[in-house]
């Protein structure tokens, strides 16, 4: 690599180190890249998908945003206040926002009154928004309104104050509302635009308006589409990239690298397929053209599950019996090495994607503690749970305490998506691995291959296996999010029927504790410590065993690392503001020294915001 591109990239370094980087002074290149997955609509008040919330990102601002740290900044609102009781959001929104066509033309002025046609809209049975239940979930009255039981509107908790004031009254207090705003279904819309579109608002580019970063001006399905800087945007001093070129290319996954190689493409949508690692990492030349890619906020853990419903060949009677021995499931916890399971996805640097925890570090915080570290969870956070003498230890007893009861080995069927070679690789290990620690006397791990259509729904959804491989993102800034798979109710491994899961009342522990958070609406840091007892309850007896945070692999661009905005929820980490394409990529070995950095400088921010 050339002296000057170095010297580049170790000033990245320091600058990552001390302060957020000066985007009004950056210049850069045009960003290119292609993709497979064509958009289905330009509606972003509708989609669901994080294909088409990547486009959304760059063309339309809501009133908050998260900066390259994760902390929540304001975006169309200029400041805000909240009611004494939680339940009143008032919103100030800066003045001379524009709204502009795909052609870049002037439309109208932003106003507080295109957020209440927004949400007029997200809650209109014939919109079939996808994303409405995530406004119905907050708002006074929104649930009403969405079923008919309630036909004014004006008694929604969303109101136009005056021309920049922005009112939002919630049902009950939500104290991670404000992340919610950075979500499509809260984004604002301009109603005489709406009204001159009608049925074509969002079917293709010109049929709907811009007040962010970018326009598209080219939209040509299954061929092209190119964003371009909006003029107009009112922080256009912050988007250092022109303009964002795409090409369609059904065979981008397995062609994408090449291209990248040959300087065709500035960036990959997607990391590196796992089977090309390998031969990129030992050739030199390749090697210096990629580095890990950030992680996220998803969370993968082993579901150990309570209602088995699977074939009658593999006992599921036999499993129950079992999987309801704390000792048995205490031996599985410490007897997966989760290092070996990783190394079949990120096979030079593991453990940078595992975590002990179902929250991932970096989700959230308060007074200053990021969740993980709160005192319930602290001990789980920082202890790897893969111990082969306490696997052995929980063995014996479990062998002693379910002699008569249960046939030993037990059968526990692992079913995998045949289509992810990482995961074919990663079944296989885990089997290996448990059952040559924990004995073939013990227990019999047994692969069960699904094609990837329908996958969960005959697998986990029905309780088609003992213990598999599950995951879960979060849909708000709060830890109340990760409780989802978990609750009585739900599809994932139902740990309210484990024996003795219940409470004098024959309610589970568990959610005795998540309401107990939930209730908790005021005192941030109090609320997130309840939280914290919860899912340390949930580890503790070893009803899921915490693996990895999502993202990661290697990806390919010449994208400026860590300039992005990082954030837990939302769509604000598909935003091009604030980046650029450097003249080379930054390869592996600084590249983790950036993390560090930005790691450090993060925890600074955060603390600082709190």
């Amino acid at each position: 690599m050339a002296q000057r591109t170095r010297s580049a990239i170790a000033g990245l370094i320091a600058i990552a180190a001390t302060a957020n980087l000066g985007a009004a002074a950056k210049k850069s290149a045009d960003y290119s890249s292609i993709y497979a997955n064509e958009l289905t609509t330009m509606n972003y008040l509708v989609s669901s998908t994080i294909n088409e919330h990547a486009m959304f990102a760059n063309m339309i601002d809501g009133l908050t945003e998260y900066d390259r740290y994760g902390v929540l900044k304001p975006s169309i609102a200029k400041s805000w206040t909240v009611s004494p009781d939680g339940t009143v959001y008032i919103f100030k929104l800066r003045e001379g926002v524009r709204w502009v066509t795909s052609d870049g033309k002037d439309y109208a002025e932003m106003t507080a009154q295109d957020f209440v046609d927004g949400v007029k809209y997200v809650l209109a049975k014939e919109s079939a928004s996808k994303v409405a239940d995530i406004v119905v979930g907050v708002l006074k009255n929104a649930p009403e309104y969405y079923t008919g039981k309630l036909t004014d509107f004006s008694q929604v908790g969303v109101k136009a104050k005056d021309k920049y004031t922005l009112e939002y009254t919630l049902a009950k207090p939500v104290p991670y509302f404000l992340s919610m705003l950075t979500y499509v279904c809260f984004f604002p819309v301009n109603g005489k635009f709406l009204a001159e579109t009608g049925k074509r608002f969002g079917t293709d580019n010109k049929t709907v308006l811009y007040n962010g970063a970018y326009i598209m001006d080219t939209f040509e399905p299954q061929s092209s589409r190119e964003l371009i800087k909006n003029e107009k945007y009112w922080d256009k001093d912050n988007v250092p990239i022109n303009r964002l070129r795409y090409k369609y290319n059904k065979e981008s996954t397995t062609l994408g690298p090449e291209l990248f190689l040959r300087g065709d493409v500035a960036g990959l949508e997607e990391p590196l397929p796992v089977t090309m690692i390998d031969t990129w990492m030992k050739d030199p030349a390749r090697k210096a053209q990629i580095h890990p890619a950030q992680l996220n906020t998803f969370s993968y853990f082993y579901c150990l599950n309570f209602v088995p419903k699977f074939d009658a060949q593999y006992n599921p009677d036999n499993w129950k019996a079992a999987v309801n021995c704390k000792a048995f499931r205490k031996a599985l916890f410490h007897g997966l090495d989760r290092r070996a399971a990783m190394i079949t996805l990120e096979p030079f640097h593991p453990e940078r994607q595992l975590i002990t925890t179902v929250t991932p570090r970096n989700f959230v915080s308060a007074g200053g503690k990021d969740f993980v570290d709160m005192p319930a969870l602290a001990a789980f956070a920082k202890t790897e749970s893969f111990n082969k003498t306490l696997a052995l230890r929980y063995k014996a007893e479990a062998l002693k305490e379910l002699k008569g009861k249960v046939a030993f080995p037990v059968k526990m069927p692992m079913p995998y998506n045949a289509s992810q070679t990482d995961w074919v690789n990663r079944v296989q290990v885990v089997e290996q691995q448990m059952e040559g620690l924990l004995g073939k006397d013990f227990i019999d791990i047994i692969p069960v291959s699904y094609p990837a259509t329908g996958f969960l729904d005959k697998t986990r959804r029905p309780g088609f296996y003992a213990m598999q491989e599950c995951r879960w993102g979060p849909d708000y800034a709060d830890p109340q999010t990760y409780t989802d798979p978990f609750v009585a109710g739900t599809t994932y491994n139902r740990p309210e029927f484990a024996a003795g899961y219940a409470d004098k009342n024959g309610k589970p522990k568990y959610d005795n504790m998540v309401a107990a958070a939930m209730d908790e609406t005021k005192d941030l840091k109090k609320r997130y410590e309840l939280f914290a007892k919860a899912e340390a309850f949930l580890i503790s007896e070893a009803f899921i065993i915490p693996y990895a945070v999502g993202g990661g692999g290697y990806e390919a661009t010449r994208l400026e690392p860590f300039s992005n905005p990082f954030a837990p929820f939302g769509v604000s980490n598909y935003k091009f503001k604030f980046r650029t394409v450097l003249p080379r990529p930054v390869p592996a070995d600084e590249y983790m020294k950036l993390e560090s950095a930005w790691q450090k400088a993060r925890n600074a921010a955060v603390a600082k915001a709190k």
